[in-house]
């Protein structure tokens, strides 16, 4: 089989983004597919932290490739989340600075920031700081955020906006979330 080399690398801000399913699944997939070629990954995720995931377990399968940081306390105020405000606001903020770190580490080729655009819509973090993220990325490197409501600031700044459209859901139906699918 052959490979296929990129001769000129641009360094993408992708956006995944809608109230639909896939946008972490989405962004866990280019994981696999930059593993594949040897790439270096960065994930942070910035809201999720108090129910676990099959991703926390599966990223460390693909170390030392895969460096994977959850740095959140859940879903700021819903799925019955108790952590007060200012504590979600205080751990987005250690975030944003892991995340300035590792963009300007030179030690990746793509940076995930899982659920920054929700941390972003809730107030957890600053436009200005995301921004700022934006600027900072090296021109080589993929900067890639998820998360529904992403600002429009954002997405002009990107190069790769897709839009997840939940059309059905099983939630819907009240079935239950499924492991290895929903979580």
């Amino acid at each position: 089989m052959e490979h296929l080399e990129t001769k000129n690398r641009v360094g993408l801000i992708v956006v995944l983004t809608g109230n639909g399913k896939g946008k972490t699944s989405s962004a866990l997939g280019m994981v696999l597919r930059a593993v594949g070629h040897k790439l270096r990954v960065c994930i942070i995720q910035f809201m999720k932290g108090d129910l676990y995931c099959g991703e926390i377990d599966g990223v460390k399968w693909l170390a030392p490739l895969v460096e994977f940081h959850q740095t959140g306390k859940g879903f700021c105020g819903i799925q019955g989340n108790q952590i007060p405000y200012h504590e979600h606001r205080v751990n987005a903020q250690c975030a944003i600075e892991l995340a300035r770190d590792k963009i300007r580490s030179g030690l990746f080729e793509i940076v995930i920031l899982d659920e920054i655009n929700n941390a972003l819509k809730l107030g957890l973090v600053d436009l200005p700081q995301v921004l700022e993220l934006l600027d900072a990325k090296p021109p080589s490197l993929h900067l890639v955020l998820t998360g529904r409501d992403a600002h429009p600031e954002v997405c002009a700044r990107a190069q790769t906006v897709t839009e997840m459209v939940e059309v059905k859901h099983a939630y819907r139906d009240g079935i239950e979330a499924q492991q290895g699918i929903d979580y």
